[in-house]
């Protein structure tokens, strides 16, 4: 049976507006325990954010934290679709070189899918399945 990306996805993303702040976005993931958050522009998915870009892209680069989102999201959208087979959410992520990537029903964000998401599908017994199934650190 093949599984599509709907079966393995995260529903419901978290958003972050472009103009929201760095630490509005970094407070997000902490409270929802996620590494990334859909970023959207009036109400359209326009990017993603995570944790990497967070400390990559706005920490070593010297931003605070009322810094806005568009300073350190990735804008270039590498998007799959709930019915998509789970080999296609492989090879975007693979040619694309992401480890997340937002799940799209038209214009609407509906989940997202991540490496780790993949990995307890495709290679349960993987380390990174057992690393991404684990109760996080706190």
């Amino acid at each position: 049976m093949v599984q599509t990306v709907a079966d393995v996805m995260t529903p419901a993303p978290t958003a972050v507006d472009l103009s929201d702040t760095i630490q509005v976005a970094a407070r997000a993931m902490a409270s929802q325990d996620v590494g990334a958050l859909v970023v959207q522009s009036e109400s359209r998915t326009v990017g993603i954010i995570t944790d990497r870009d967070l400390v990559v892209r706005g920490l070593a680069e010297g931003l605070g934290v009322e810094a806005p989102v568009r300073q350190v999201a990735s804008e270039e959208l590498v998007t799959v679709g709930p019915s998509d087979p789970v080999e296609t959410a492989v090879e975007v992520m693979r040619s694309a070189a992401v480890r997340r990537v937002p799940v799209m029903d038209g214009d609407v964000a509906v989940g997202i899918v991540s490496i780790g998401d993949l990995a307890i599908t495709r290679d349960p017994s993987s380390a990174l399945a057992d690393i991404s199934e684990a109760e996080p650190n706190r």
